[in-house]
Formats: structure tokens, sequence, C-alpha cells
């Protein structure tokens, strides 16, 4: 029984990671923070870069900003999204 409850647990919190994406194209600082990875710094640097470059086409266009690489942005993928979901869906077909 202690079995099956952990499993129901861990199924909910996964269900609830997977709906809790963060938007770099709405995102406040204080959500991005939210993120794995990113701080103040970072936060505010992609805010930055949107408001001069206008909305993220792709979760992968933070590697134009000064402090992301592509294995720090692998790591974040799961947690961001750049529009209602649909990079989230085709980072989970690449897998």
């Amino acid at each position: 029984m202690k079995r099956f409850i952990a499993l129901l647990v861990a199924g909910i919190a996964s269900i609830q990671f997977a709906w809790a994406a963060v938007n770099l194209n709405t995102a406040s600082q204080a959500e991005l923070e939210t993120v794995k990875g990113i701080g103040p710094a970072k936060a505010k640097a992609i805010i930055d870069h949107r408001s001069k470059n206008g909305p993220f086409k792709s979760v992968d266009e933070l590697k134009e900003i000064k402090g992301f690489g592509e294995k720090s942005i692998n790591g974040m993928r799961p947690e961001l999204t750049v529009a209602g979901g649909s990079e989230k869906a085709a980072a989970t077909l690449k897998k």
C-alpha cells in the first residue's frame, strides 16, 4: 500500500510539473527565477532580450544570451516553453 501511495504521489507531481512550464515570452522575472538554472541576472537578461528582439520563437534562442549554452538550455528545456506548449511537445518528440 505504501508503494502504491508513493507511486501515486510521484505521478501527480510529474503531471503538475509537466503543466508548469514557464513561457519565455510572458514570464515575469520572478517566474523565470523558478526555473532551475535561472537566477536574477539570467532572468533579467531574458527579459531584456525579449524587449529588444521581440518574442522567442524557440527555447533554443536562449543561446543568443550570454551565459546560456547548449547544455544548460537542454537541462532547462522541460521547464520552458515559448507558446501554448508547442515547443515542449516538439522537445518531447526529439527524445
